[in-house]
């Protein structure tokens, strides 16, 4: 037994170390996948509520459309992609396989498909404003093909990122109880 304060165990030198007891590497890295997804999916949630607000402020007309552009159609069906979020969020405190698995499967769907989309949708305005410098929607002074470009960039690597963690997770999680099942 360790002992903050006091002597020290006679016969020994602090080096017997290496017979302890140590976590398993896969609980480890269960812990540290989970950390990058949950930061992962923090970050979704942000780029989320930044979306949804601008699609409330457009359709409630809060600004004028000179500040805030009208939303591109792929912009509400990405705002069911707090869906797998959600189901991230849900799975992660009980190691919850049936949630995690939804949860990748709907990234897919909710996440990555609008994206595509989106990505196809505003191709023409982009290339329209990389030949002729002209913009015809503008989120606070910024082209709006621009903006929202830059916001599909960084989605693809969060959600990106999501799926390849929790796949990861996913694989530890199996394993662990493979383990289980073996003793």
């Amino acid at each position: 037994m360790a002992s903050r304060a006091g002597p020290r165990a006679t016969g020994t030198d602090g080096s017997d170390f290496q017979h302890r007891e140590r976590v398993a590497s896969h609980y480890q890295m269960s812990v540290a996948l989970k950390s990058e997804i949950r930061k992962l999916n923090i970050v979704h949630l942000l780029m989320w509520v930044l979306m949804a607000a601008q699609v409330i402020v457009s359709q409630l007309s809060l600004v004028s459309h000179k500040t805030v552009a009208t939303p591109y159609q792929w912009e509400y069906p990405y705002l069911l992609s707090i869906v797998p979020t959600v189901f991230s969020f849900l799975a992660l405190p009980r190691n919850n396989i049936s949630y995690l698995v939804i949860s990748m499967i709907s990234a897919g769907l909710f996440c990555v498909a609008p994206l595509i989309y989106g990505g196809m949708e505003m191709f023409p305005v982009a290339q329209q404003l990389y030949r002729h410098g002209k913009a015809y929607r503008f989120i606070f002074g910024f082209s709006a093909v621009s903006v929202m470009y830059l916001v599909i960039v960084i989605a693809v690597q969060v959600h990106g990122w999501q799926i390849y963690y929790s796949k990861k997770l996913l694989d530890q999680w199996f394993t662990s109880t493979q383990e289980k099942k073996k003793k």
